[in-house]
């Protein structure tokens, strides 16, 4: 995850999962749904087909953090990084330390997914709590790994990973606050802005540390751009909210466009019922002159 790669992978796929998550929580407040995601109904009322069972969330969740397990170990093709310690040494060195952090995060991310997908797929009731808290468990060891791996960094990494390790406690304490109130739209707005504030941090962060748009990389021991990081987090902050902004109001021109299309078969032309009375065609006549307007 040191490389650019490294963090453009989870950089993306955080993106994904953030406005994916900003699309349902936009329809769910315009909705008016008491739950993000309602619960699903019991095993024996849904569908048998498997893609109507498998979650693709969890689904995703594992294939991402299994690519990403892979890529810490023997990326690029022809290096072994398993190694844990080094029995060579008298010393029994552990080495490959920070590539162990990373797979431990991705771990805990995988098992995230294998609760969603155990929970949604196999279990004859879906167990919502637990999903939450599995989530809630990925999260919080994501903080502690990133507070861990400021250890023997420069200046410059400390002060993007502290930037980085802000937002993830917020999501990290919104996730284990909605285990016990899950129907609170408050914190379905917090945990969305979050995710995307961390999201396009961590692509920042591939622009600053290994593509900077000058040409030269950024000066550690120059206060100056220490400083300007601080900045370009809070225009972070403020990005991310014009970003649920805009696909809160996409989402509300669909959902209003989608509700009138459902009711225009009610105003479409019908045929007249040959059946009626002359007092009640009379009186079917009146109210169509009504509702345009006596014309």
């Amino acid at each position: 995850m040191g490389t650019l790669e490294g963090h453009l992978l989870p950089g993306i796929c955080l993106l994904i999962f953030s406005l994916h998550y900003s699309v349902m929580v936009s329809l769910a407040l315009l909705r008016g749904q008491r739950f993000l995601k309602p619960p699903l109904t019991p095993k024996e009322k849904r569908g048998h087909r498997w893609w109507q069972l498998v979650p693709v969330e969890g689904m995703m969740k594992v294939a991402i953090s299994l690519t990403g397990i892979i890529t810490e170990f023997f990326f690029p093709p022809g290096v072994n990084r398993m190694m844990m310690v080094d029995w060579e040494d008298p010393r029994r060195p552990f080495v490959f330390y920070d590539n162990w952090y990373h797979v431990t995060m991705y771990g805990f991310f995988t098992l995230s997914g294998v609760v969603d997908i155990v929970s949604r797929a196999c279990q004859a009731q879906q167990n919502v709590k637990l999903e939450r808290a599995a989530e809630a468990l990925a999260f919080c060891v994501l903080v502690l790994l990133m507070a861990c791996h400021l250890e023997n960094k420069g200046t410059l990494e400390v002060r993007t990973h502290l930037l980085f390790v802000a937002p993830t406690f917020l999501v990290t304490l919104v996730l284990t606050m909605e285990v016990w109130v899950p129907d609170q739209p408050t914190l379905w707005v917090l945990k969305t802005w979050m995710g995307l504030v961390l999201s396009t941090w961590m692509l920042q962060l591939c622009v600053l540390m290994y593509v900077p748009p000058s040409g030269q990389p950024w000066r550690a021991e120059n206060p100056g751009d220490l400083a300007f990081l601080l900045i370009f987090f809070c225009w972070h902050l403020g990005f991310g909210a014009i970003v649920l902004a805009a696909v809160y109001g996409l989402c509300s021109l669909w959902h209003h466009r989608i509700s009138s299309w459902r009711e225009v078969p009610r105003a479409k032309y019908q045929l007249c019922p040959r059946s009626y009375s002359s007092e009640e065609l009379e009186k079917l006549g009146t109210e169509a002159m009504l509702q345009d307007g006596g014309i």
